[in-house]
């Protein structure tokens, strides 16, 4: 895979510009993706588009186009991932929603929508450039375009929130984030949402999983708990299954190389299952 910095006009925005060849056909298997923190734009070239499964059970999924923004999350989505297929896309940054989707944050927030309800037919003209493009610098800078085209003059995000996510942390007083603010509580944690698409307690949670997921620390999950602002391994625990789905054993077990995205098998039918013949 393809990855880039951003330009200096979209840096504010956007944190990088990716784009991937398509993988070899994997039948059969989903990915679990877990919050990272951060919303994407994601363009699929080739096939029906993406589909996604309410959570590992369900079989039948939804489809929801080639192209989509999917906002900052409290919790994981499942993704299909057997169709090979081209991909080009761009890891966001707060402000985003506002300058180039002219949206709130907040409404995007664990959601998938398609790029086509945002942008209107402008969607499906830069999905069919992408998809004539000779290759994956090609792709980028084509994106890299658009989105500067797109891009509205307005600042990333408010001075009040630039400053708190400047200092927000896992283990961060809110109520003295709000006061640094400079605005009422209600007030900042609108303009917060806005922004961001969260919260700001929720989003520090989310900032907490991040640093545990990211650890390199080998001394045990209790040391770890503690360095990601944890009280206890037990507090990590509840957050851990509350935000992933996953007990920590689970995900470490799990892993194939990314901290975020974990190969899992889709659930099997079979014909004498109750819930398949309800359906």
């Amino acid at each position: 895979m393809l990855s880039t910095p951003t330009t200096a006009a979209l840096q504010p925005f956007v944190e990088l510009f990716w784009a991937r060849a398509a993988q070899p056909a994997r039948s059969g298997l989903r990915e679990r993706v877990l919050p990272s923190g951060l919303p994407h734009l994601a363009l699929r070239l080739d096939g029906a588009g993406l589909r996604l499964y309410a959570d590992e059970y369900d079989r039948d999924g939804e489809l929801i186009a080639n192209a989509v923004v999917a906002g900052v999350r409290t919790r994981p989505y499942f993704k299909e991932v057997g169709e090979p297929s081209r991909s080009v896309g761009a890891v966001l940054r707060p402000g985003a929603a506002r300058a180039l989707f002219g949206c709130s944050a907040a409404m995007l927030a664990d959601r998938h929508v398609a790029l086509g309800e945002l942008w209107g037919g402008e969607a499906d003209v830069l999905l069919q450039r992408l998809a004539q493009a000779a290759d994956t610098e090609r792709q980028i800078e084509l994106l890299q375009g658009t989105l500067l085209r797109r891009l509205r003059p307005i600042r990333a995000v408010p001075a009040p929130i630039a400053a708190a996510l400047a200092a927000v942390t896992a283990d961060s007083d809110i109520a003295a984030l709000v006061r640094a603010g400079g605005c009422s509580h209600k007030h900042f944690v609108a303009l917060f949402r806005d922004a961001v698409g969260l919260p700001p307690k929720r989003y520090a949670r989310v900032l907490r999983l991040q640093r545990a997921l990211q650890s390199q620390s080998d001394d045990g999950w209790s040391e770890r708990a503690l360095d990601a602002g944890y009280s206890d391994q037990a507090h990590l625990q509840r957050e851990f299954r509350a935000l992933t789905g996953l007990t920590p054993q689970h995900w470490r077990r799990a892993q194939t190389g990314s901290t975020h995205h974990l190969t899992e098998a889709a659930p099997v039918n079979f014909v004498q299952d109750p819930a398949r013949r309800r359906r």
